[in-house]
């Protein structure tokens, strides 16, 4: 028995990190992945039997997790994104909720037959729409202007919301008890007052503790995450599921105030949260019947069917009226609601709690919600970067760079593309870097390049490949392999690892786990730091007939380095360590020179 435990226990893990491993190689949403492996892991293969291996343990660990992966959510979403964004979020998160709800509500009453309370309980659960799929899809549509800071706020709040609304319905449910309205009214007002005030209360507690200096550094991690669980038991105490948004309103909070740093309380978060999807969604889809899921009645079909092409654009664009979105970002944001893990988590507690009572719709609540997660995971995830591509919502060719380094001579790069008309950006963990950024008028990021929180963070409108310029040769090969997903091969570049020579090209690391290398085959950091303290300079020189290449090079010498090729107004082409450019009257490079007279 112990063995067949310890079976189902690893599975979990190896089964999970796996499915996500491979999403990432196919370029595929990995719930899909996630649910596929817990489907043949649990009902087809019987591997794994989640309530064999933790029992009534199952759903409070269940909900604990929900729970920490929301707070991370709420360590996403700045202020000022909202403050941005801001009419249409507050609409969606009102107006979009309620729409989406009662139609919800109503098509799961009229076309699958649910009763009504079951209807309203559905329609509720389905208001959520999936941070956990929604954020990597945003990477890889990088969509213009502030659409994809509306669409992550949408999904990370609107995720306690649902949760709570839910828990209020099917309370009422269970109770059948009499005047359920006023019931629900009054559970929603003591729902936001606890979440609200453990919350912040939460927060504050951390940053007193960290600002005080009276947790050590090698704590600060797991003091964050009791801090977590305590706010979220706390406040579902206090009032039933409302440790959700407790949790979202710290995250929140940590994230927008000035008084600590959170950047290693971020990056341990990220890779819970990675963890902690993984096995959730592995456990949880071990728990279905795949046949009754994927083989429902045509009717479930049908409303899942409305889901997306009538209900979700209903919800848009009532709550876009009156604002200055566009129609393009309208049918957009209309075509971005997958459904996530809290849907998933919720139903699945609530199904188990309705068969208890001998619910007649028990058995029909689990399935519909899954088959509409699954079906918006795949439809979503498989068609937005092209429908965006086709609104025109996201910039087919970007040409703009990101720089990971915001030293002394990447600032000036940096300063020198601004001033020819390309967007840049800069990342860096230095602070003074970031601030000497700014202070030039460059947008930069303070933070670790390989942080998951700054993927979330950056804004990539405009922007379509990486330079990687730090001064250490392993983060540059990480951070190359890190943005390949969303520039592709051909755009992540990075300077030379010291000791390459003239023969970069012949570099012994396999190419397919670094990126290209920069400039020339001695271009690494050292020597270009040595460059610039020796005088050297950037210069933008424009070929003409009479300033052709060949004149260039007898100007400048062959200790000039071409850093960057104009072909056209609009288009900028990145030299490499192998390439040998040829500039043409009526283009212009960008090169490291020294002074002549």
């Amino acid at each position: 028995m112990s063995e067949h435990l310890l079976v189902g226990l690893a599975s979990i893990i190896v089964l999970g990190i796996l499915a996500q491993w491979l999403a990432w190689r196919l370029h595929l949403p990995a719930i899909l992945l996630l649910l596929v492996f817990g489907i043949i892991a649990g009902p087809v293969t019987g591997l794994l039997e989640p309530d064999a291996v933790f029992g009534e343990a199952l759903f409070p660990l269940v909900s604990i997790s929900v729970a920490i992966i929301l707070f991370e959510g709420g360590l996403s979403l700045k202020l000022s994104e909202l403050r941005r964004g801001g009419a249409v979020i507050r609409n969606l998160v009102t107006v979009g909720i309620l729409v989406t709800w009662l139609l919800t509500a109503l098509a799961a009453y009229a076309i699958v037959g649910l009763q009504l309370s079951t209807a309203l309980l559905v329609g509720a659960l389905l208001v959520v729409s999936g941070p956990t799929v929604i954020i990597p899809l945003l990477r890889q549509v990088r969509p213009k202007g502030d659409i994809g800071s509306i669409i992550k706020w949408e999904g990370i709040v609107n995720d306690p919301i649902g949760a709570i609304l839910a828990v209020l319905v099917f309370e009422v449910i269970i109770t059948g008890t009499e005047g359920g309205t006023g019931m629900v009214i009054g559970g929603v007002l003591k729902a936001f007052a606890a979440g609200t005030i453990i919350g912040v209360a939460g927060a504050g507690a951390m940053v007193v503790l960290l600002r005080r200096f009276l947790v050590p550094d090698f704590l600060q991690n797991p003091v964050s995450l009791m801090l977590v669980m305590l706010v979220y038991v706390a406040s579902n105490m206090l009032q039933t599921e409302s440790g959700l948004l407790a949790v979202t309103v710290m995250g929140i909070v940590l994230t927008n105030q000035k008084f600590i740093s959170i950047r290693h309380i971020l990056e341990f978060k990220e890779n819970l949260r990675v963890l902690l999807i993984a096995s959730l969604f592995i456990l949880l889809a071990a728990r279905l019947d795949a046949f009754q899921v994927l083989l429902a009645s045509p009717l479930n079909w049908i409303f899942v069917i409305l889901l997306i092409a009538v209900i979700r654009p209903a919800a848009v664009f009532a709550s876009a009226l009156g604002t200055k979105l566009r129609t393009s970002e309208r049918y957009f944001l209309s075509w971005m609601a997958p459904r996530g893990i809290v849907a998933a988590a919720v139903v699945s507690v609530f199904a188990i709690r309705l068969s208890e009572i001998g619910h007649p719709d028990a058995d029909k609540l689990a399935p519909l919600v899954f088959l509409v997660i699954i079906v918006t995971v795949a439809v979503y995830g498989l068609t937005a970067s092209r429908v965006a591509q086709s609104l025109k919502v996201s910039q087919p060719d970007p040409q703009g760079v990101l720089f990971a380094g915001a030293h002394s001579w990447s600032r000036q790069m940096a300063a020198i593309l601004k001033d020819s008309g390309y967007t840049v950006a800069l990342v860096d963990s230095n602070w003074e870097n970031v601030t000497e950024a700014r202070r030039l008028g460059l947008t930069a990021y303070y933070g670790s390049v390989l942080s998951e929180e700054m993927m979330f963070s950056l804004q990539l409108d405009g922007i379509g490949r990486l330079l990687a310029m730090t001064p250490n040769d392993e983060v540059n090969s990480l951070a190359a392999l890190h943005f390949v997903d969303i520039f592709g091969s051909s755009e992540v570049y990075q300077l030379p690892p010291l000791g390459a020579g003239k023969d970069a090209a012949q570099e012994e690391m396999p190419k397919h786990l670094r990126g290209r290398f920069l400039f020339s085959g001695e271009a690494n950091y050292q020597h270009l730091t040595t460059r610039f303290r020796q005088g050297a300079i950037l210069k933008k020189n424009s070929m003409t007939e009479a300033f052709d290449y060949d004149a260039f090079k007898s100007k400048y010498g062959p200790q000039a380095v071409p850093l960057f090729l104009i072909p056209e107004p609009g288009r900028l082409r990145v030299c490499t360590a192998v390439d040998r450019i040829s500039p043409k009257p009526g283009q212009a490079i960008i090169s490291i020179v020294n002074p002549v007279d």
